[in-house]
Order: structure tokens, then C-alpha cells, then sequence
């Protein structure tokens, strides 16, 4: 079948974006779901800025590449072997499609599913190599197993998540990627308890998405940092009791936790800020790291933080989340208004302005933008039909 998908030929760091468009709808032949395969016509995709790493060379990726691994839609077909999902059903997709069988998966860590981590590096999905290929044959890659910037896209079913009809697709398209990586820093990563005091640093989708976290998990205070006054401001009505910009927080961190802060949450990708949280958590206190970094970055900080203090420095990838479990949960807690994604939601566009999402992406201008992938958003974004 016919697809229309948004595919990156060559690594650009040329902007505005709106104008050098280093991206481009194409239309492209997508094959037949296979044996563990499923179909789904995405509905709402999210822009994040693992996406932006794709494309401006941060996160190298076999190109070209068919974008986009934050996404919701509904299932159109099943391949064989496929026996809990069917079509009609509404479901979030997943960029890391753990196989349940490698000595993570078995651990309990399936987001560093190693043969997840293979499939996504290569272009390729978990039960084989990509279905994609353009107008003169050759192959495109599919990212992160998912290429959600697309009318259609086939995904493992480890890829896919059933959620509720009634979940509206723009709220449940921050819930794959966003959500999963912030909230689940907090609540699986750092294992923060109520009455805890918590801060983050950086205030995109993933660091907002920690705020809210951090807010659901019943920690006090909530502390947000970004130089950007909107987006603190943003935080604030998300849940945060206190935000700074980066020039004032340490002092006022330290103030208002009485040393420093128990748990902190970096989602920015930079060596200076992991270095700053390590600066702003009291003795024993933990640092989550969610940022992706350019790889050619190194942190130096002084090692007495971790013997000496007690510090820990904890990565945390895909928020250490159970796909399966915490997307229904996390879900569960926005029905309650504890988590109340719509307010990161700034703008829906169509599938064709992409260049124009990811130039206010890349500005900071924007939190989570949305696609309107194939035309299943009613007004306001509402459910697609049953």
C-alpha cells in the first residue's frame, strides 16, 4: 500500500528549518504487516526532540528515515501471529518494542531490551528489516521501529499498547514517549516517595512531563528551572510549587529544601546541567539523567560527590517504564487530574508543516506539537471513530 511520510535524506543543522525544510512529505510503498506485525493508521504524532537529534546529527541514524516515535492511532490489520490487538483498536505506540526474552527483558528492564536496541539502531523493526521504500526502490528506514510522521505505519506488536476509545488522540500521543521518559524518571527511576522534595531541570515535554510526575508521586516542593519565563510559568500551572531560572536556582533550591534538593531530574542533554543537579541535591540525594547529549560531550564533575556525599548519578532511559503497565496507570491518573498533559499541547499542524513544528521545536518556543497525520483528528482533536 501507499503512504504518505515525512523522510530526512541527509543530516541538516541549517535553519530556520521553515525555510531550508531539511525534511520532506514523501509518498512511499509500505509492505504488508508480517508474522507478529500490525498496521495502524496513525492519528496524532508528537514531536520531540529526539526526533530534532535525527535530524540535525545529535543521534546518528541509518538514513534516509522515515520520522516520527511518538505517536496514537488505530489498528487496520494484523499479521499473522498477532492475537491481542485487533483492528479497531486504539493504541499508543511505543519506540522501544522490548522482546520479552533478552537478560533485560528478563530482568525486568525492557526498555534496554537488547534486541530492541539493535532493530532501532539499524533502520529496521523488531521482526525483520524495514517495509519502507520510496519511488525508486530503495529502502527507508524506519525510526526508533515506529515512523509515526505517517498516514500509515507497520509496528511490532511489542510496539503497540491498547488504550481506552474515549482518551482523546492528542492527549494520548504525549503518553509513548513524553510522559513514559519524565513521569517515569520520577516514579520508576528515582522511586521518589511522597513528601520528598524534587526539581527539574529543563522544561520541554519530557521535563514538564517529570513536574507532573514528581506532582502525582506527592512531592514537596516541586521545583522547576528553565531560562525561558513561558515555559516556568507553564510548569507552575502544571504542578510545580516553585520555578527559577538556572542563574537563581541552586541558592533558592538550597533554601527552600534546607541543603538541597532529594531528588533531581535533568532533561536538557547537557554535561553542564548534569553537573548543576549534582550541585543542587542534598547529601544521599539522587540525579536522574533523561537528556540525550551529544555523544562527543563529557561530563567532568568532582568525584567526591558520590563516595564522600552519597550522591547517585542515575541514568534513566524511556523512564525505566513498563510500557504495558505505566501507560494504562499514567493514563488512569490523567482521568483523575493528576496529570493534566493538555496544557503541554501548543499547536496541531498538518502532516505537510512539519519543517515549520520542528523550527519552533528547535527556537523553544514550543513543548509538543502535533501532527495530524491522516485526518482521524475531529475538532479539538477528539477521539477518532470506534
Amino acid at each position: 500500500m501507499k503512504t504518505r511520510a515525512v523522510v530526512l535524506r541527509g543530516i541538516s543543522t541549517a535553519r530556520p528549518y521553515a525555510r531550508t525544510r531539511p525534511v520532506e512529505v514523501e509518498e512511499l510503498t509500505l509492505a504488508a504487516p508480517r508474522e507478529g506485525e500490525v498496521l495502524v493508521r496513525v492519528a496524532a504524532a508528537s514531536l520531540c526532540h529526539s526526533d530534532l537529534s535525527v535530524v540535525n546529527g545529535d543521534r546518528v541514524r541509518p538514513l534516509p528515515m522515515a520520522l516520527g516515535h511518538e505517536a496514537v492511532g488505530v489498528v487496520e490489520e494484523t499479521g499473522p501471529g498477532v492475537h491481542r490487538i485487533s483492528p479497531g483498536d486504539h493504541v499508543a505506540l511505543v519506540f522501544v518494542p522490548s522482546c520479552g526474552f533478552c537478560a533485560d527483558c528478563a530482568a525486568g528492564r525492557p526498555a534496554l531490551c537488547a534486541a530492541a536496541a539493535a532493530a532501532n539502531g539499524s533502520g529496521a523493526l523488531l521482526h525483520g528489516p524495514s517495509l519502507l521504500t520510496d519511488a525508486s526502490g530503495a529502502t527507508v528506514h524506519h525510526q526508533l521501529g515506529v515512523s509515526a510522521f505517517s498516514s500509515y505505519t507497520v509496528v511490532a506488536q511489542e510496539s503497540v499498547v491498547p488504550i481506552p476509545r474515549d482518551i482523546p488522540f492528542t492527549v494520548a500521543s504525549m503518553f509513548g514517549c513524553a510522559v513514559l521518559t519524565g513521569a517515569g524518571a520520577v516514579i520508576n527511576t528515582a522511586a521518589l516517595r511522597p513528601g520528598q522534595s524534587a526539581v527539574v531541570y529543563g522544561l520541554g515535554g519530557v521535563g514538564l512531563s517529570a513536574v507532573l510526575g514528581a506532582r502525582a508521586a506527592g512531592a514537596y516542593p516541586v521545583i522547576a528551572v528553565d531560562p525561558v519565563p513561558e515555559k516556568r510559568a507553564r510548569a507552575l500551572r502544571l504542578g510545580a510549587t516553585h520555578a527559577y531560572a538556572p542563574d537563581e536556582a541552586v541558592a533558592a533550591i538550597r533554601e527552600l529544601t534546607s541543603g538541597g534538593a532529594e531528588v533531581a531530574v535533568e532533561a536538557v542533554g547537557s554535561p553542564k546541567v548534569m553537573a548543576a543537579c549534582l550541585t543542587a541535591v542534598a547529601r544521599g540525594g539522587k540525579v536522574v539523567s533523561v537528556g540525550l547529549p551529544s555523544p562527543d560531550r563529557v561530563l567532568e564533575v568532582p568525584a567526591l560527590a558520590f563516595a564522600g556525599e552519597g550522591k547517585s548519578l542515575l541514568g534513566s532511559y524511556m523512564g525505566d517504564a513498563v510500557p504495558r503497565r505505566d501507560i494504562p496507570r499514567f493514563l488512569d491518573l490523567w482521568r483523575a487530574g493528576l496529570m493534566p498533559v493538555e496544557e503541554m499541547h501548543t499547536g496541531t499542524l498538518a502532516l505537510g508543516e512539519v519543517n515549520h513544528a520542528l523550527e519552533e521545536l528547535a527556537s523553544g518556543r514550543a513543548i509538543r506539537q502535533v501532527l495530524d497525520a491522516s485526518g482521524l483528528l475531529g475538532a479539538g482533536g477528539a477521539a477518532g471513530p470506534a
